[in-house]
């Protein structure tokens, strides 16, 4: 994996998370919040951290901002400062903004502004743990769009030991299966005569109702 450089603006709970997940992964991650009680606490996460101002364009500047492949606005409750800092970086050129939205309507004018990728916390947490309680056999998905997703589930117990081929899966299901996670490895296209195992975690595609349906085998 390229090591690319990443500067995470508010550092509560979820800019932090965000922050030491990417810090883990081996990536450059600068942090940066006007609060130096929450600078101190997520210094040990990031690969620096830095008392700021993120609505004064001298304080970004000053910290070479427009350096980074990627900045994350993270700002809690603080709805203007969140939208002037995106203001701001969307004049200095940064290339990739993502921004945590605190309700629709905060939502529509980050879109507007331009942010590439808004994040809801709250409800998509919901939507998760909703998913989950519905799938209980799903693990992890990617919404691909209202319809359609990519999904992580435990292979059925009454599929271990036969093949793709005869259990037919994308005919009788409507679902395809896209690869295989066995231990440590991942077996990508797996082919029709690969042998499924009791542990085996499938990576699947297609209609969320679909999905569910077979998630629930």
């Amino acid at each position: 994996m390229a090591i690319k450089q990443y500067a995470v603006i508010g550092l509560g709970r979820f800019g932090t998370s965000i922050a030491r997940r990417l810090h883990e992964a081996g990536q450059e991650v600068l942090g940066i919040d006007i609060n130096e009680e929450s600078v101190e606490d997520a210094d040990r996460y990031v690969t620096h951290a830095v008392v700021a101002d993120s609505t004064e364009e001298k304080a970004l500047t000053s910290l070479g901002i427009r350096n980074f492949d990627c900045v994350i606005v993270a700002i809690g409750d603080d709805i203007q400062s969140s939208i002037l800092t995106v203001m701001l970086l969307k004049n200095l050129g940064i290339r990739k903004i993502i921004a945590k939205a605190m309700s629709k309507r905060h939502g529509q004018v980050l879109d507007a502004i331009g942010v590439h990728w808004i994040i809801y916390p709250e409800r998509d947490m919901g939507e998760r743990v909703a998913n989950q309680l519905l799938s209980p056999n799903m693990l992890n998905y990617i919404e691909l769009s209202k319809k359609y997703n990519i999904e992580e589930i435990i292979v059925p117990s009454k599929m271990v030991g036969k093949n793709l081929r005869e259990l037919d899966v994308r005919a009788k299901y409507n679902v395809s299966v896209i690869a295989v996670l066995r231990n440590d490895d991942i077996i990508v296209s797996p082919s029709p005569d690969e042998l499924l195992q009791k542990e085996d975690i499938l990576v699947t595609i297609g209609n969320r109702n679909d999905l569910a349906r077979f998630s629930g085998l």
